[in-house]
């Protein structure tokens, strides 16, 4: 079941960025570590238009530091970006954030000229509590779940910088189907638009073949490499206790268990793809999209088509 979200106040939020871009000097897109190519809005890259851009990856500290390695060198070899890798919860690289918009746009500063940047990422990434550390006090609202900042703001970095909040927004339709489970593994999709097994159940389908240790070492059991996703959700549940009445196991509560470890990094630090992995589920499903359209103008051109005549 392919997973989508988006409710209204984001198609709001698209406006706003559109309007917006036409006075922005940088853009900041913050990538959650964990899956930056799921994380990355497509819809934003037709916003922006030519202006420089930061990726930031943001909860590195959750993430495989050797993954996150390879997705900065992926975004720092594209023309026009810079990409930096950032825990939202510590001062000192925050500031890197500063550094990085006024390489990005050297001709910004000062009272004359002073630099505006614009800060976009998904819902739940990170935004507010980075915009907290910089700063220094409770300038943005946070929350463990999709959605908490609703409006724009603008807060005074510096008496010369100026960052613009947004919303945190999703895009239309999500043609990548793991971005979709991966995203609601991260907190990043309101919880009533996915189902938490099956959620559960592709995430579980990554990390066995990926993160066998982390499996093991969190949940105590062996042979993890040799087990299916239901299978391996099955055995957390009953190590767990999620069992109802019978022996049965409660796949829901042993579903919440994983969802839960992974966003609080009690598994460990993982990272849900590589640029690789990412590009080839990107084509996959790109193809598949264009498929669709090719199929949607088909059957629009039918019912347009005049009907046959009726044959005495």
């Amino acid at each position: 079941m392919a997973i989508q979200w988006f409710p209204g106040h984001m198609h709001l939020t698209r406006k706003a960025i559109g309007e917006r871009i036409k006075d922005i000097d940088v853009v900041i897109e913050m990538l959650d570590a964990r899956l930056p190519g799921s994380s990355a809005n497509p819809m934003l890259a037709e916003l922006i238009q030519s202006k420089p851009g930061l990726k930031v990856l943001s909860k590195q500290d959750l993430a495989d530091p050797v993954r996150t390695a390879l997705w900065l060198d992926h975004y720092n070899a594209m023309p026009g970006v810079r990409a930096i890798g950032l825990d939202t919860s510590m001062a000192s690289p925050a500031k890197a954030l500063i550094d990085a918009c006024q390489q990005l746009a050297p001709l910004r500063g000062g009272m004359v000229k002073p630099m505006r940047v614009l800060i976009c990422g998904i819902p739940n990434v990170g935004k507010s509590t980075l915009i907290n550390t910089l700063k220094g006090k409770r300038a943005a609202k946070t929350g463990d779940e999709a959605g908490v900042t609703k409006m724009e703001q603008r807060i005074t970095l510096a008496d010369d910088f100026y960052l613009y909040d947004t919303p945190g927004v999703l895009w239309p339709r999500i043609i990548v189907a793991q971005s979709g489970y991966n995203l609601a593994a991260s907190g990043a999709i309101g919880i009533n638009a996915f189902d938490d097994e099956e959620v559960a159940l592709e995430l579980l389908n990554y990390l066995i073949p990926n993160y066998p240790e982390a499996l093991t070492n969190r949940y105590k059991i062996t042979d993890v490499a040799g087990r299916t996703d239901e299978d391996m959700l099955d055995a957390i549940g009953r190590q767990r206790g999620a069992i109802q009445s019978g022996g049965r196991i409660n796949t829901t509560k042993a579903a919440d268990i994983v969802i839960h470890d992974f966003r609080s990094a009690a598994l460990g630090r993982l990272t849900l793809e590589t640029p690789t992995e990412f590009a080839a589920w990107l084509a996959l499903g790109e193809q598949a999209d264009a498929e669709r359209a090719v199929r949607k103008e088909a059957f629009e051109k039918a019912k347009k088509a005049p009907g046959k005549k009726k044959t005495k």
